[in-house]
């Protein structure tokens, strides 16, 4: 099979390549250029570029570089921008995930002739009766079936996870044993296009007005303080927030960025027995309405079983609120059956 291997320069997409060159395949490593500007930090970086480069040429594979950066504008950074300004907390990756790493990716792959794409995410494309299903990784520490949950059966035919089956010390174990370059590099953690220097506010603030706003007690009402950019505050944040007078952590319940204000709560104040959604994508068959799903609403949280209906979930025990603009992964046990946007 030709297969085109999207290489971050991380030692997850590196081994991903390694093995397929081990299973006989016909390799060929592509590293997507998705950002124009300053990067210290992700998988967008020139460090990155080279580190893909030079695993290709360790297990003897054709490499190349793909020029995304206007849809990459287009389709995540503005998106970012504009989630912030309407008091949405966005997920940069996902939307890179949905529009460029398995939607503009694999058009060029097909456009190219290849038979599959492949990553080196932490899950598992598992096919049965001719359809194609996301489950969680084997290790489930790493699993990243999250971050993919907007696939589609269509694109999930065309994927390859090999990284997927095995743990992650395992992964660095290959790694070494084939002294990749990419051994020992830690894994990428930030947005690619926000460098450490200027972080998310000093990104925003050259693209959008950012606006002081003022944060209340949500049970009195009465005023608690004032934060620098309420187009940064978000459903959830405690940091910096102090306590409300009687010693407890407050944490922010709601934003209106319209009216500039914020309001404040304990920790209970933020549980609640719904999550409305929109824009759900349903992975390769429908859901039932009235159905029993697990939903999970971080990369890394635990799920929590809940009944699924057209716009919302409701949830068999309170459930900490979700910060709109956040996505709701929806499971049948480990098998990923659709996902949606948090209201």
């Amino acid at each position: 099979m030709k297969v085109l291997v999207a290489m971050s320069g991380g030692v997850d997409s590196s081994v991903a390549a390694a093995l397929l060159v081990e299973q006989g395949h016909e390799v060929v490593g592509a590293t997507m250029k998705l950002w124009g500007g300053s990067s210290d930090s992700g998988c967008c970086s020139v460090s990155d570029v080279e580190d893909a480069r030079r695993v290709a040429s360790q297990i003897g594979i054709d490499h190349y570089v793909f020029n995304f950066t206007e849809e990459f504008e287009e389709k995540v950074v503005k998106f970012y921008v504009n989630s912030h300004q309407n008091g949405l907390t966005p997920n940069p990756c996902i939307e890179c995930n949905r529009h460029l790493k398995f939607s503009t990716f694999i058009e060029r792959a097909k456009t190219l002739g290849f038979d599959f794409v492949a990553t080196g995410h932490h899950a598992r494309v598992l096919k049965s009766n001719g359809v194609a299903r996301l489950t969680r990784g084997t290790d489930l520490a790493k699993d990243q079936s999250y971050v993919l949950s907007m696939l589609q059966n269509g694109q999930l035919e065309y994927l390859m996870l090999p990284v997927g089956e095995i743990t992650k010390d395992r992964v660095r174990e290959i790694a070494r044993e084939m002294s990749l370059r990419t051994a020992l590099k830690p894994d990428s953690q930030d947005v690619c296009f926000i460098t450490s220097s200027t972080g998310r506010d000093g990104f925003l603030s050259k693209r959008i007005e950012l606006h002081s706003g003022e944060l209340y007690d949500s049970s009195t009402g009465d005023r608690a303080g004032a934060v620098d950019s309420i187009e940064l505050v978000t459903v959830g944040q405690r940091k910096g927030l102090g306590t409300l007078g009687d010693g407890a952590a407050r944490y922010v319940v709601s934003v209106d960025v319209p009216a500039r204000k914020a309001f404040l709560g304990r920790q209970s104040d933020l549980m609640v027995n719904t999550i409305a959604f929109h824009s759900l994508t349903v992975s390769h068959e429908p859901i039932d309405e009235g159905e029993l799903v697990e939903v999970q609403g971080s990369a890394h949280g635990r799920t929590s079983r809940a009944v699924f209906f057209r716009d919302c979930v409701k949830f068999e025990e309170p459930h900490r609120k979700v910060a709109p603009g956040q996505t709701l992964a929806f499971y049948r046990n480990d098998v990923v059956i659709g996902s949606a946007i948090a209201c």
